[in-house]
């Protein structure tokens, strides 16, 4: 969204262009790309970190008329990328799984020093999926390589920073990503567009897949892919979920037992809120409504526990929009449906107890997204 072997030597991502070694082709290493691979120990999956070596995997499967799915990740791999990837075999005849931390889409009061780099444990996720593919004569593909390049690579003329004002060349998808996620976190749906779009340049897939859980970046994608005439079709998954409701997300990781337990606030005001709607109520304050209340007292409760025990949040927002504009609206049009979606942060243990697991790094605050799809109702 890296390995040199022994994998021991490989340098954490840390952020910006600090965060790799560069590396570039010396004189003649073009050819040297041609003949030497090198591949995710145990398998055929290659690790592509150049675009020059994505570009030469590539042109022979186009002249072929293979099909190839793009998975776009930031690593730390978990089953709901894992789901895709699998959709992604299903449909194509080579799957290219990108694994890269794009510094464009954070804030700059953001997680990205903190961002878990799990390096080791995704190839080895990759490669047991490639084995369960090859036990499944109901795919078409399978996992072909993992494009893991740095910052220098996927921003050649230097990475323009991540402030609002910053200059550089980036993509910018209006008015769907002003609206939500993108009036709390204004740069991050300019990062997304523009790391999405250089992927898509690079890869050039047939099919991209993304998950439901980021609606509003599926709905930014789509329109770019729309609005640009890019010849790629992007295929969204169902949310993945814990058994207990909880969308599965990279950033689960930094919440630890304590606030995990509390987390699920956020899944239950949208199942509150989709209910009403099931009940034919379509006005925006009865299905807001119930979802404000499960906040409401699940905040109020937790506020009654002792420091040492209790957990705080912040609601963000809580969204009922038009499934194709993200406006708000007042209330659903049963022809259309809508899309309900929220954002919490859930702030850090107040009060940790000796030896509790406050979670990754420590336990910082953590950005919690979630969202439902409020189908159409049957004339």
């Amino acid at each position: 969204m890296r390995a040199m072997p022994p994998q021991a030597s490989l340098p954490r991502f840390v952020s910006g262009a600090a965060s790799w070694p560069r590396l570039r082709p010396a004189a003649g290493a073009i050819r040297t790309l041609r003949t030497v691979a090198e591949t995710i120990p145990s398998t055929s999956i290659k690790i592509l970190r150049l675009v020059e070596a994505v570009r030469q995997w590539r042109r022979p499967l186009m002249a072929n008329y293979r099909s190839v799915g793009l998975v776009p990740t930031m690593g730390a791999l978990h089953e709901g990328h894992l789901s895709l990837i699998r959709a992604a075999a299903r449909e194509n005849h080579h799957v290219v799984v990108s694994i890269y931390v794009n510094p464009a889409q954070f804030g700059i009061k953001e997680d990205l020093a903190s961002y878990p780099v799990t390096w080791e444990t995704d190839v080895a996720a990759l490669a047991r999926l490639d084995r369960e593919f090859a036990d499944d004569g109901a795919n078409l593909g399978r996992i072909s390589a993992v494009f893991a390049p740095t910052t220098s690579e996927m921003y050649p003329s230097g990475f323009p920073g991540q402030e609002v004002d910053s200059k550089g060349s980036f993509v910018t998808i209006t008015p769907v990503g002003e609206v939500l996620e993108g009036a709390s976190r204004p740069t991050f749906f300019r990062g997304v567009a523009t790391v999405c779009m250089k992927l898509f340049n690079i890869v050039q897939p047939d099919r991209v897949y993304f998950g439901q859980k980021d609606v509003q970046q599926t709905v930014v994608i789509k329109r770019m892919v729309e609005d640009f005439m890019m010849p790629t079709r992007v295929v969204i998954s169902p949310t993945t979920r814990e058994p207990d409701g909880l969308a599965l997300s990279s950033r689960n990781v930094y919440l630890g037992p304590r606030r995990r337990r509390v987390a699920v606030v956020l899944s239950r005001a949208l199942r509150a809120a989709e209910e009403v709607y099931r009940s034919d109520r379509l006005h925006r304050g009865a299905i807001l409504g119930a979802a404000s209340n499960v906040t409401k007292t699940t905040l109020q409760a937790q506020m009654e526990l002792p420091p040492d025990q209790r957990v705080a949040f912040e609601v963000d927002y809580i969204s009922l929009a038009d499934p194709e504009t993200l406006q708000e609206v007042d209330a659903v049009d049963p022809s259309k449906g809508a899309i309900l979606s929220g954002a919490i942060k859930m702030q850090p243990v107040e009060q940790p107890r000796e030896g509790e697991d406050l979670g990754h790094s420590g336990g910082p605050a953590v950005r919690l997204i979630d969202n439902i799809i409020l189908p159409p109702k049957a004339k």
